[in-house]
């Protein structure tokens, strides 16, 4: 039996406590990026410091996609199905086209580099968003040190022109990020300096305004605590699932901590995925998780 926190009566309809926690796999460096196929039903994920990018399936386990990756982090599928992902080492964002070829589809803003794309989510208009913080290119761990020639900043890719444009500057260091299911609220994660004793970290929600053309707000939605909000994904009710500290914390859309699923690693990312997108795939420190619910995770591509 897994080990739940109830903190509000609506968690106990979201979660099931004779559905175990399972192990997946262990022995990576960092998990990252996880991204759920149902049409191969297969999970890709980011061993982001090994340079590869991980393929698990129930019958066959896990196996290497891709090596070297790039120093891969993020990932999505965009309308057609297609993998979008984001590289530390090639300070870019890729489309693995449907015949295995690799396009690069934005990796400077500006006449000058991004810095290290580090998360991504697809519209339903076909937009790309993405977070280029710093984080990919202060250490060797996560790409290799290289020298920052932009801010760090949220972005809007229109694949059909190329035309690369911010959303928002105003961020120390922009991290996960994930639309509401009616696509009318952004939430994006700030996890502040990399090295500093004590950053300000939150998650914070943006209004989307003029069918995606603009963002406003950007008010402080919640804050996680133990650890901060890296990855997260939401349901088809509009709850925030995040990473923490200590696990899985869910959060209602007015803010409230609704509950968690206790994790014995520090938890970077999350997607829903499996029989009805049902099942919650967790990127622990090292090692691979998932829990069936009984929620659903918001409709993706």
């Amino acid at each position: 039996m897994n080990e739940l926190e109830i903190l509000d009566p609506r968690f106990r309809a979201y979660v099931l406590p004779n559905a175990p926690l399972v192990k997946l796999g262990e022995g990576f460096a960092w998990l990252e990026g996880p991204v759920w196929f149902a049409d191969l039903n297969c999970l890709l994920v980011s061993d982001l410091p090994n340079d590869r990018i991980m393929r698990w399936t129930e019958d066959g386990g896990l196996s290497i996609f891709r090596k070297p990756s790039g120093f891969a982090n993020g990932h999505t599928r965009d309308r057609q199905g297609r993998l979008i992902g984001c590289s530390h080492r090639h300070r870019c964002i890729t489309r693995t086209e449907l015949d295995g070829s690799i396009t690069v589809l934005a990796d400077h803003y500006d006449g000058k580099r991004l810095n290290s794309p580090n998360d991504i989510v697809c519209r339903s208009d076909g937009t790309i968003w993405f977070s280029d913080p710093h984080y990919g290119i202060n250490t060797d761990y996560e790409g290799g040190k290289q020298t920052a020639e932009l801010p760090s900043a949220l972005y809007r890719l229109d694949p059909s022109d190329g035309g690369l444009r911010v959303m928002a500057d105003d961020f120390v260091g922009p991290n996960g990020l994930a639309f509401s299911p009616n696509e009318r609220l952004l939430y994006v994660a700030e996890s502040g300096p990399q090295f500093a004793a004590d950053p300000e970290r939150h998650i914070r929600v943006f209004d989307v305004l003029d069918d995606g053309e603009r963002l406003a707000g950007g008010r402080v939605f919640h804050t996680v605590t133990p650890g901060f909000a890296d990855g997260f994904r939401v349901d088809q009710d509009g709850n925030v699932w995040s990473s923490a500290g200590d696990g899985v914390h869910c959060i209602a859309a007015d803010g409230t901590k609704l509950g968690r699923i206790k994790v014995p690693f520090t938890v970077s990312n999350l997607t829903f995925g499996g029989r009805n997108r049902s099942r919650l795939f967790i990127c622990a420190s090292h090692t691979l998780f998932a829990i069936y619910t009984n929620q659903r995770g918001a409709q993706q591509p």
